[in-house]
């Protein structure tokens, strides 16, 4: 009898010390004909940090994670993986380089259960020939380990998936793409549905995979969810990097700020100021938010 079932591997380099750069962006840029989506962008992931990309609608976020994790090929500037120059042809290849992206709507099946979910597309095999089935009993052991190594006390791994709350369905999709050898994490505004509580277990296991020496990009539109777990704030606005901090050089107030557009808002205080008058309550609270 033969057995398929896969081991956990990751792809070189194992075990990378901290602060090692697996990704780096140089100048990064993505342009459609005569249409520019993103230009001059330049920032980079390294082996446990989380590096925090932030932006309103529009601001270029998910062009800048589709060239990370494959699905576009970048136009300008220069992609490096492990310090070699890369251009992705395919999510295919990313993947096999460890990038792995968790986009919003987590490409699961809801009446399926959480270990067929952990397992879709790659499930294990025993047995030979017309004798060949699933290995659930492997399946369902593994699942409920991987969970409980990222922290997730999950009580069945029977039950379907679709009866988890939002933020604990975001992190079984975060324990699987650790246990099929992610190096680099990419989330796709995984905080953006979820209340207050669920934002925070999100938070929660953002920062243990973190732990385990993973390079994380956190694609956000909300400084206050960033800012407790990044490491490293970089800031788009139309298609081009406001910035690229690290957390030593930015604190809440200067991020929130900058995502609110500070300067733009100052501007509309002092223009609403002239056309409504030194008395009008809504200029002097917009003043009073910006202090200006």
């Amino acid at each position: 009898m033969t057995n398929d079932t896969p081991k956990h591997t990751t792809t070189a380099p194992e075990g990378a010390a901290p602060g090692t750069p697996l990704i780096e962006v140089v100048d990064i840029g993505k342009r459609y004909g005569s249409i520019i989506a993103l230009s001059d962008v330049t920032t980079s992931v390294k082996a446990g940090e989380v590096t925090c990309v932030l932006g309103d609608n529009g601001a270029g976020k998910s062009t800048f994670i589709k060239i990370l994790a494959g699905a576009h090929e970048h136009t300008d500037g220069e992609l490096r993986v492990d310090g070699k120059a890369t251009t992705f042809s395919n999510p295919r290849e990313a993947l096999d380089a460890g990038i792995a992206t968790v986009y919003q709507d987590l490409a699961v099946v809801p009446l399926m259960p959480v270990w067929r979910n952990f397992f879709l597309g790659s499930e294990p095999s025993k047995g030979f020939g017309p004798f060949k089935h699933m290995d659930v009993d492997f399946m369902k052991r593994t699942t409920k380990a991987e969970l409980a190594a990222m922290g997730i006390d999950l009580r069945d791994v029977d039950q379907p998936i679709g009866t988890l709350s939002g933020g604990e369905r975001q992190c079984v999709a975060i324990a699987r793409a650790v246990y099929f050898g992610a190096r680099v994490l990419i989330l796709d505004e995984p905080t953006a549905a979820l209340g207050v509580k669920q934002s925070g277990v999100v938070l929660k296991y953002i920062a243990k995979a973190r732990e385990r020496g993973l390079g994380v990009v956190f694609i956000t539109h909300n400084p206050h969810h960033a800012y407790p777990v990044g490491d490293r704030f970089m800031l788009l606005r139309r298609g081009k990097s406001m910035g690229d901090f690290p957390k030593s050089e930015m604190t809440l107030d200067d991020l929130t700020s900058m995502m609110a557009g500070g300067a733009e808002l100052e501007s509309l205080a002092h223009e609403l100021e002239r056309t409504m008058g030194t008395d009008s309550a809504v200029a002097q609270q917009l003043k009073d938010e910006v202090g200006a």
